[in-house]
């Protein structure tokens, strides 16, 4: 959140808690580290006539009215809810970029990332994966908010660095907005239900209300990047969770 200049070719801005227990924490914060950090990176950019790619989210969709959603959807976004931190942050970053583009014709890239998994995953993250993962490997009740039938798209972090490097390495007229997550489909409870399977758990699924603003679906439309980057998920999600359970129970 404060001004910064390191000599360099290319900046990936990914500098912002995305788990909601985290960004909640301290709302304020999140909204600086969106809208001051992404100026004081554009900033840098500037200077050193970087390209510079923006780590935006699926949230800029908020809860859906569309599925899947494509980048041409603008969502539907509760401004003043418990979320509003985080997703009015990244949606007003995303406004930073284009502006920057437009007034001094930076090289901008910007992903939008749906649901992200994989080893070094902390702990503590307190999103849906790592969370189901150390409830199942210690037998403890895995926690679902709502009926556990609201869906998210998982992608292995490998193919999730591949988009950035691919994006980042594009030509300069191409700068997104991309969607960058795996369209396959599936519903928390069955997610649930297949790691308390991969771990040979003992753990039972129990049910908590929903918490407000959190979106129902979500699969994300990938057609735009698959044609401009010839970018798609390569990693299946029994590999990719067998991958991160791995981690979990060596770590």
């Amino acid at each position: 959140v404060f001004p910064i200049n390191i000599k360099c070719d290319y900046i990936f801005n990914l500098a912002c808690p995305a788990s909601p227990i985290h960004y909640q924490n301290d709302p304020v914060k999140t909204i600086r580290t969106n809208v001051n950090g992404s100026i004081n990176l554009l900033e840098m950019a500037k200077l050193n006539n970087a390209g510079i790619a923006q780590a935006s989210t699926s949230e800029v969709y908020g809860d859906p009215l569309i599925h899947p959603q494509n980048e041409d959807y603008n969502g539907n976004v509760n401004i003043i809810g418990p979320r509003s931190c985080y997703d009015e942050g990244k949606r007003c970053a995303e406004t930073l970029f284009f502006d920057y583009r437009r007034q001094f014709g930076l090289d901008i890239k910007i992903l939008r990332i749906f649901n992200t998994y994989g080893p070094r995953l902390s702990f503590n993250d307190g999103r849906v994966i790592s969370n189901f993962i150390i409830q199942s490997l210690n037998h403890k009740n895995i926690t679902v908010y709502g009926d556990g039938t609201q869906t998210r798209s998982f992608c292995f972090i490998d193919d999730m660095v591949e988009a950035f490097i691919l994006l980042m390495n594009s030509n300069k007229t191409i700068t997104g907005p991309f969607n960058a997550g795996n369209p396959k489909e599936i519903t928390i409870f069955e997610i649930a239900n297949k790691i308390i399977e991969m771990t040979g758990s003992k753990s039972k699924i129990i049910f908590e209300k929903l918490p407000q603003d959190d979106p129902i679906r979500r699969r994300p439309d990938i057609t735009k990047i698959k044609s401009h980057l010839k970018w798609q998920p390569k990693v299946n999600l029994e590999i990719g969770l067998k991958k991160t359970i791995r981690y979990f129970k060596s770590t």
